[in-house]
């Protein structure tokens, strides 16, 4: 990863910067992101502007004129509107005019640069007035009001100011195509382009990239295939949009055969990786390109990297990407704050808080709610609560992110009370917030509480998403409410018509815990797609249901369709051969794990087969195969072996010896103490029995009741090993069971 790392960044941009003076200038009324190519111009041109800025529009007619007679040109109307095009394009719209005003002769192309430089200045009103005062209009002046017209989303407007263009060339066919594309009006885009008498390159790649960003990439491609001549930006406009409709693969096929490739196409794929989840692929076409190409990447491009960064969490790669920035000058042209806003979610994403602070707090006149969000994000996941509600509290406008990032965050560390407070207060709460704070309490083992906000978020009229019906059908398989999960399935069916994965998942776990193996079975014969965690409940569902040729069956199937075993599938199997005494396939299946699925047993698969040698009677091996572990065994080992030792005389030597070596590890370990007190009774070693009880009570070692539960009416009664009956059904209760079982 050190060697891709170096290689990755090993390039150095050259740098610029820009010197500039001004004297007496006030530029305060205009952006400085928009006056920027101010610097560009002349000293001559830098006084006439400064002049009409003040309003000394006699002093700059005199620089007019000096500048014409320099010329030799009194009348040089080609430099006046050349000045003048300056001026509006850096943002001096209102010198723009007063150029405009002082020239003493004028001609068409004056007047439509004047008109494009309102309305490329969004100065629409004024744009209206000065078309209608135009002594001449030409197809440049029709097409400048219809881009401006555009831009204000006045459809039917458009509509007829193009009806009412008295000529009309490609640019404009051009315009209206593009304008119609910005207003949402794709069909209506379509029917023009299809009129276009002359199409040139630019209408095929505007249409194209109207139906690539509205992810119509049947109709994209029809184009694309229609086109005769191609060129960087068609290709580019059909990977973006493959890329921004999920088609990640279509995307890079095309960028593979494409056959020239600028900034903006490696950038668009780097981006089509990144944002689609495939960072070390962003990651790697980036060292493709520097290792290939001599091409300077852009701020765009950096953005996407600091995303891919902090999807593979590399904190080193990401440091030496912020290097590069910074290098570039890049973070000194961060006008609108979005490269500011990739790197604070970079490390934000790292845990890497401090930089982010640093990075947050320089940028603060460009911050956006997502900046504060990753900043809150990013303080929950590090456990800085305090601070992470410090940020919440700073947010200038909250969204709805912002309120339910608190309201988990909270629930993570288990302040319920607070993640309460916050969600009461919350202004708009939406279905996300709402399934936050259902899945909180469940969490914090708050069924009850759990139901009670799911029955007020539908009193509120909120829909339920498939991740709330998840959550609340998770616990009721957890506390075995089969009657609850059934109405929630219920209302599943009701609401929910498309097929959910992850939903079907948790019915089929919910249903085999609850004991209703065969409606498990059911959901998971129906399901369109399945995934290892259909797989695993429904093996694990048969394991646990004793249907041990059933799990074994499953298994099978699961391996033939392509879906590859993991720990948890094996867990399962393992536990299966437990149940039904399967010894020699135990025995095959422990030893396929790492040679042919290159599974590695954990823990619990070691503790699996001490299980099953031990219900099987194979102590001793059971024994033999503990001390033939890879590793030093710990308690949980020792209690294993100890749980099948049983109590007969034959294993008591193998009891003392797992207890003993228990009881080293874990002194207080109460069901060991019992267990090894039930097998000296057993063996009639009654004073060992005797001494080992009295060691108990001196060390306070007590074994906590069992305990069962069973819902009825809609409340949970719980029964404890050893507890009293105490209400008067009890009584019934016991003379209905003595009956049946009399019967029998």
């Amino acid at each position: 990863m050190l060697l891709f790392s170096l290689k990755i960044l090993s390039f150095t941009l050259p740098t610029t910067s820009l010197k500039f003076q001004v004297r007496n200038f006030n530029a305060t009324q205009v952006p400085f992101s928009k006056h920027h190519d101010y610097f560009k111009l002349s000293l001559h041109d830098t006084r006439i502007l400064q002049c009409l800025s003040q309003h000394r529009v006699q002093e700059a007619r005199q620089l007019l004129d000096k500048l014409s007679d320099r010329d030799g040109n009194r009348r040089n109307i080609v430099h006046w509107t050349s000045l003048l095009t300056k001026y509006s394009k850096s943002g001096f719209i209102d010198e723009a005019r007063g150029l405009f005003d002082i020239m003493p002769e004028r001609n068409i192309v004056t007047f439509n640069a004047m008109l494009s430089g309102y309305v490329q200045s969004r100065r629409f009103f004024e744009a209206f007035q000065f078309f209608e005062v135009m002594p001449e209009r030409n197809v440049v002046s029709w097409t400048s009001m219809l881009c401006g017209v555009a831009e204000l989303g006045r459809v039917d407007e458009l509509w007829s100011l193009f009806d009412a263009m008295p000529e009309k060339n490609v640019v404009s066919w051009n315009a209206m195509v593009s304008g119609l594309i910005r207003n949402g009006d794709l069909n209506g885009a379509r029917l023009v382009f299809d009129r276009i008498p002359d199409k040139n390159i630019v209408s095929w790649n505007i249409m194209i990239a109207g139906y690539s960003e509205n992810c119509r990439m049947e109709e994209a491609k029809a184009l694309f295939d229609e086109m005769k001549d191609r060129n960087v930006v068609t290709w580019t406009s059909m990977i973006s949009g493959y890329c921004r409709s999920g088609y990640v693969d279509e995307g890079y096929s095309l960028f593979q055969i494409m056959p020239e490739r600028n900034v903006i196409s490696w950038t668009a794929m780097i981006g089509g990786f990144a944002w689609n989840g495939f960072y070390e692929e962003a990651l790697l076409l980036f060292v493709n390109w520097k290792g290939s190409f001599d091409l300077k990447p852009n701020e765009e491009t950096f953005i996407s990297l600091a995303y891919a960064c902090a999807g593979v969490g590399w904190p080193c790669l990401g440091k030496q990407l912020h290097t590069q920035i910074i290098i570039n000058s890049l973070d000194n042209n961060d006008y609108n704050g979005r490269l500011s806003k990739s790197l604070v979610h970079m490390y934000s994403a790292f845990g890497n808080m401090k930089l982010a602070y640093i990075i947050f707090t320089m940028n603060l006149n460009n911050l956006t709610v997502q900046s504060y969000n990753y900043m809150i994000n990013g303080y929950i996941q590090t456990g800085e609560l305090e601070r992470a509600h410090s940020v919440f509290d700073m947010v200038p406008i909250r969204d709805k992110v912002s309120w339910t990032s608190m309201i988990s965050g909270y629930f993570s560390v288990g302040e319920v009370s607070k993640a309460c407070h916050l969600f009461s207060n919350m202004p708009d709460k939406d279905a996300v917030a709402w399934t936050t704070m259902i899945s909180g309490h469940v969490q914090s083992e708050l069924f009850k509480e759990a139901i009670d906000i799911f029955s007020e978020m539908r009193v509120h009229g909120v829909l339920p998403l498939n991740s709330t019906y998840c959550t609340l059908i998770g616990a009721m398989g957890a506390m075995a409410y089969l009657d609850l999960g059934r109405q929630f399935h219920c209302q599943v069916i009701k609401t929910q018509y498309k097929f959910d994965l992850i939903l079907d998942n948790s019915l089929i776990s919910m249903y085999a815990k609850c004991g209703e193996i065969n409606a498990a079975y059911s959901i998971f014969s129906n399901m369109v797609f399945r995934d290892s965690i259909s797989w695993n409940s429904m093996i694990m569902g048969f394991s646990n249901h004793g249907l041990a040729k059933k799990c074994m069956e499953t298994f099978e199937t699961m391996v033939e369709s392509g879906t590859l075993p993991n720990s948890v599938t094996f867990l399962g199997v393992l536990s299966a051969c437990s149940h039904a005494g399967l010894v020699s396939r135990g025995w095959e299946i422990f030893n396929a794990m790492n040679n042919v699925y290159d599974v590695q047993p954990g823990l619990e698969h070691y503790i699996c087969m001490i299980d099953l040698l031990g219900r099987a009677g194979k102590v001793k091996e059971a024994y033999r195969f503990v001390l033939k572990l890879p590793f030093e065994p710990e308690h949980t080992v020792w209690g294993a072996l100890l749980g099948v030792c049983g109590l007969g005389e034959t294993n008591a030597k193998i009891a003392r010896q797992a207890a003993k070596r228990l009881l080293e590890l874990d002194p207080l370990n109460a069901p060991a103490h019992v267990t090894l007190c039930n097998i000296y009774a057993a063996n009639d070693e009654h004073e060992e029995e005797k001494m080992l009880r009295k060691e108990m009570g001196l060390k306070g070692v007590r074994k906590f009741p069992g305990c069962s539960w069973i819902q009825m009416k809609g409340k949970v009664h719980v029964f404890l090993s050893g507890d009293k009956a105490q209400e008067p059904e009890v009584d019934n209760m016991l003379l209905i069971l003595f009956n049946t079982v009399g019967e029998s």
